[in-house]
């Protein structure tokens, strides 16, 4: 009888008995066992998702379990032949998909890409197999210039999204080869490739040339949506302390992710690194070959895994993160060991838990954290009174980074700050510019400029000195000059600008009111939706606001070009 047999077999009996979603472990001993089980104990709950685990060693799948609920509507436990979407993990087997037909001569690493596709725009700069292998393309994240066209992360989003919106780009990033720069979109156009020269779908191909031959009978590139799969474990996202919603899947886009899968297959693929039954020594050799930039420089990034130290050990990696799930693969090559974790909601953070998990086995760290030693007593803070003008020219907004606003309020004779997203502390006054706050015994300090403003802000702490520049904000009479609706013809869509209490704000008519944060430097705003962009308008000659260009974290300068017929002031109280 098959392990996933068994395990089939035990968990329909533990269903049986009311066991919920909490299933036991096979692999070392109990007292072993207790310390992986204890990092995951927050999980393994009846009420909770979680993750599956297993640990390879010399390719022996030496531990697996799983922890917490595949389905928290029924009740399904997590085992290690639940099946999980694996997100950017799936890389590597595109990646190795692209390095079978190089080996077969059906393709080089040096091809333009335009040879197989040919509805992507001559961007004047050749853009190669190897560019896209090693995200260094330059081209557009696909995903997020869908979120700016007004796609949200719960819809259907397929194939045919991806090449109509990428056919649609005027620009790059920036020069193929100058730069690395993580991209989808440079894997889903892989996938495109090898299914255009294999003249298969990129399912087939996976399935004849990978998966099958290592037995991974539980893996799957997910080409259709609407398909069933069997044994899946469900995404979810964090709604309060304690209770979770769905975080609903729709893409069937591949290449960049796309892939289900098992811990028990995934360990199979680990152990192909050491056995070769795909590609072959030479093909495995390649996997690992570091993309080089244009500079010379090494780029940590190879066939869809990232290389990399950790604690003295060569390590091999990838993670992987949509809608809920969250996953990871780590490989030691000179250890023969490797880590297989795959979960099921956003609130885990596998690569933390990934390496936990190593360091048990490869260096003997227990789970159980270390008495905290108390800490030395500060001495007294040495204080002064500051002028209550002072205090006052103080007060204002300062710019540590796009979109990390430092606030600075007087209430009385006090001063307190509060950056985006933390508490607010009390400045306490050391000097008359130089403060302390005792929470993280960091200091600010303020600074002017020779006219006797105060332009900055100088935050010290531990982790080095920040400067903020102060935000000096727009007259109301100011921000009307971008009030006005702008489109763009790469993302076909259009955003409105208007003002409401006298703060700017752009509307979409899917992502709603989207305000947009000032920033130090002027006619540039931060905004967020389920992705943070920055926006950059643009005047003419007479500084009249004629676009902006829309920025995110992979996507730069969407050009959005302003309606003539929209710059009658918008407003709304």
């Amino acid at each position: 009888m098959k392990l996933s047999t068994i395990t089939r077999a035990i968990t329909v009996l533990l269903l049986a008995l009311g066991v919920g979603c909490v299933s036991g472990p096979r692999g070392k001993s109990a007292s072993f066992n207790r310390s992986i089980d204890d990092l995951f104990a927050e999980w393994n709950k009846p009420d909770s998702p979680g993750c599956a685990l297993a640990v390879i060693k010399e390719g022996n799948l030496i531990y697996e379990h799983g922890y917490g609920c595949a389905n928290l509507e029924y009740g399904t436990p997590i085992t290690p032949s639940s099946v999980f979407y694996i997100a950017s993990v799936s890389k590597q087997f595109t990646a190795m998909s692209v390095l079978l037909l190089v080996q077969q001569g059906r393709l080089s690493l040096d091809d333009d890409i335009r040879k197989h596709l040919s509805e992507i725009p001559d961007f004047g700069r050749v853009i190669t197999i190897r560019h896209l292998i090693h995200h260094i393309s330059g081209l557009r994240d696909y995903e997020e210039l869908l979120a700016m066209a007004g796609w949200r992360m719960d819809d259907v989003l397929t194939r045919e999204h991806m090449l109509n919106i990428v056919s649609h780009q005027k620009e790059l990033n920036f020069r193929p080869g100058d730069e690395y720069q993580y991209c989808n979109t440079g894997y889903c156009l892989l996938a495109e490739i090898v299914a255009r020269v294999s003249g298969q779908s990129f399912r087939e191909f996976t399935d004849a040339n990978i998966f099958k031959p290592l037995g991974m009978t539980n893996t799957h590139f997910h080409n259709d949506h609407e398909s069933i799969v069997r044994n899946r474990a469900f995404s979810y996202r964090p709604d309060g302390s304690k209770s979770f919603k769905n975080a609903f899947n729709n893409a069937s886009v591949v290449g960049g992710g796309g892939m289900y899968s098992t811990v028990e297959d995934l360990a199979k693929w680990v152990n192909n690194f050491d056995h070769g039954r795909v590609g072959g020594p030479e093909v495995l050799k390649q996997m690992h070959e570091q993309g080089v930039l244009n500079d010379g420089k090494t780029n940590r990034y190879a066939f869809g895994l990232a290389i990399e130290d950790y604690k003295g050990m060569k390590l091999v990696e990838h993670n992987g993160a949509f809608a809920g799930y969250r996953s990871e693969i780590i490989r030691f090559p000179d250890r023969k060991f490797a880590v297989v974790l795959l979960c099921n909601t956003s609130a885990i953070n596998t690569p933390q838990l990934t390496r936990q998990v190593a360091d048990i086995f490869l260096l003997g760290v227990t789970s159980q954290k270390p008495a905290e030693s108390p800490k030395p007593k500060s001495s007294p803070r040495p204080s002064a009174s500051v002028d209550a003008g002072n205090l006052n020219a103080y007060c204002g907004e300062y710019e540590l980074k796009p979109g990390l606003i430092v606030t600075v309020t007087r209430e009385g004779n006090r001063l307190s700050a509060k950056a985006t997203g933390l508490p607010k502390v009390e400045l306490l006054p050391e000097t008359e510019s130089t403060f302390f706050i005792k929470e993280d015994e960091s200091r600010v300090s303020f600074e002017r400029e020779t006219t006797g403003q105060v332009n900055r802000l100088t935050l010290q702490e531990q982790s080095g000195t920040h400067v903020a520049q102060r935000i000096i904000p727009f007259r109301t009479e100011e921000l009307a000059g971008f009030v006005g609706d702008y489109s763009s013809d790469e993302l076909g869509t259009t955003y409105t600008i208007l003002i409401r209490n006298g703060k700017l704000l752009a509307q979409h008519r899917r992502h709603g009111d989207i305000p947009l944060i000032q920033t130090s430097v002027g006619d540039q705003f931060v905004g967020r939706v389920w992705f943070p962009f920055h926006v950059a308008f643009m005047r003419d000659v007479q500084n009249q606001v004629t676009g902006f260009k829309l920025t995110g974290e992979r996507s730069r300068n969407l050009r959005f070009e302003r309606r003539l017929e929209s710059v009658s002031p918008k407003s709304s109280r």
